[in-house]
């Protein structure tokens, strides 16, 4: 079995919109030496990369407007709630969505669960609850930690948030439905697929898991993921 590579560096904790990481075709080449299905899987994708959102309070913001509701719906969502803080996004800050009232953000169509969660959002950045500066620094876990302490923040949206905007290379989402659903097509013939048996498979994969996982949802949707 080939050596697993050491685990190459963190991007940014503050990657610019559009960046690609710099390990993405070390990845693609490892991957593919180590697992048959990543051999045939990543050539159908041709150059499409990972690419990021450039602010981490903006990339979270936006998370929370999108849980459990539409893409099209997130969207229009998005755009008034940007709109009655003042637009445009890249003025968004916490300080703008202290500003608003709850009234401001329930007429933005936001739920109440979703204001509390964009002010407690805010308020975390705003008070420094959250180390900006020195996650490029922290491991994974250590920052997953102080996204979770936000409400309205799980796991699943701190990985997420590791895989698009901290660019992290070795993130494996078990909680995520459609790479346990990629596992299990491309691996298990369509078979159910356990959190265990989706962790063995991702062994192959490391140090690149987050790689892995991208190619596995593109696989199920070829418009590129995007958080």
């Amino acid at each position: 079995m080939p050596k697993t590579p050491a685990a190459p560096a963190a991007a940014s904790a503050a990657a610019p919109e559009g960046f690609t990481p710099a390990y993405w075709d070390d990845a693609c080449r490892h991957l593919a030496k180590r697992d048959r299905v990543m051999k045939k899987l990543i050539p159908q994708f041709g150059e499409a990369r990972l690419q990021s959102r450039g602010d981490a309070f903006i990339t979270l913001a936006r998370s929370i407007v999108g849980q459990q509701i539409s893409v099209k719906a997130a969207q229009s969502v998005w755009e008034r709630f940007v709109a009655a803080a003042g637009g445009p996004v890249a003025q968004l800050s916490p300080t703008a969505v202290l500003a608003l009232d709850t009234p401001a953000l329930r007429g933005a169509g936001l739920s109440a669960r979703k204001a509390e969660y964009l002010c407690d959002l805010a308020r975390h950045f705003d008070a420094g609850q959250v180390h900006v500066a020195q996650w490029q620094q922290m491991d994974d876990e250590a920052i997953i930690d102080e996204l979770v302490a936000i409400r309205g923040i799980g796991r699943w949206t701190a990985e997420m948030f590791l895989i698009f905007h901290l660019m992290r290379p070795n993130v494996m989402p078990l909680d995520d439905v459609g790479l346990i659903k990629g596992i299990s097509l491309s691996y298990f013939s369509g078979e159910p697929v356990s959190r265990a048996e989706a962790r063995e498979v991702g062994e192959a994969w490391a140090p690149y898991r987050s790689v892995a996982t991208w190619y596995l949802w593109r696989s199920l949707d070829p418009l590129p993921v995007d958080y």
